[in-house]
């Protein structure tokens, strides 16, 4: 299945849309995608908002969210109640467990979607093509040492529309941000593991060392764990700027 490049405002997707009774014959995955801080997670819940609204029965998933809890949480303060994907679940099987009580699942909002196994991204195109099921799934599309996540790579292949979130996120200088720098007691990060579980507060400085893993942090001195945007040359460079951006960034990455 080829991609395409949507080229309208990504809110098309806010429109209204039929009940299963007059549904195509097949459903559409679609992925939105860009760095922090540029909306995604806003805009899933705007897309959930819309569809249930029109009386469309839905589902939200997450995996790893900033909160560090089960839901779907904007920065403008937007939250709702997701499921949790690990890496084990198998999201068909989670689908038809709704249809079993009778619950029917018109669409699929999935928030943190870099952090889906290719295989995840397999069944998602499944209850697509199969069942009809519309999949909206947000995320970034790089890591910290700018390479593509997993997740993200197979969306890029598999999804039918992709979008990257059209407002701007500026790196220090101005410019075009679109790399999300892993920052450790005031400097750039190049190595480490790409699933960071931080334990952060706001002013992001965590109470032991973290796992990659999801583990229990290791007992030893406190240290600062944050994320911020760069354009490609100061991202290169390891150049935070002359102000670091120091709170509100990503606990969970």
């Amino acid at each position: 299945m080829d991609s395409a490049v949507l080229a309208d405002d990504p809110t098309d997707a806010l429109s209204s849309l039929p009940r299963r009774s007059g549904r195509r014959a097949a459903g559409q995955v679609r992925f939105f995608y860009g760095p922090m801080d540029c909306g995604k997670s806003t805009l899933a819940l705007q897309i959930d908002h819309n569809h249930a609204r029109q009386g469309r029965e839905g589902m939200l998933l997450v995996r790893h969210d900033r909160s560090g809890q089960p839901k779907i949480s904007s920065r403008i303060g937007i939250t709702r109640g997701a499921v949790e994907v690990d890496e084990d679940l198998d999201i068909r099987e989670l689908v038809r467990g709704r249809w079993s009580v009778s619950r029917p699942v018109d669409y699929l909002i999935v928030d943190e979607a870099q952090f889906l196994t290719p295989a995840q991204v397999d069944q998602l195109a499944e209850l697509a093509d199969d069942v009809q099921v519309d999949v909206y799934c947000f995320g970034i599309a790089t890591d910290f040492q700018s390479r593509l996540f997993p997740g993200s790579r197979r969306l890029f292949e598999l999804a039918d529309l992709i979008q990257a979130v059209q407002v701007e996120v500026l790196c220090w200088c101005g410019s075009s941000g679109r790399f999300n720098a892993r920052v450790v007691d005031g400097r750039v990060i190049r190595a480490g593991d790409t699933v960071l579980v931080a334990d952060t507060g706001q002013d992001g400085v965590s109470s032991g060392g973290a796992a990659g893993d999801g583990r229990e942090p290791v007992d030893q001195e406190p240290v600062t764990v944050r994320y911020q945007v760069l354009c490609r040359r100061h991202f290169r460079a390891g150049d935070l700027g002359p102000i670091a951006t120091g709170q509100g960034q990503l606990s969970l990455a």
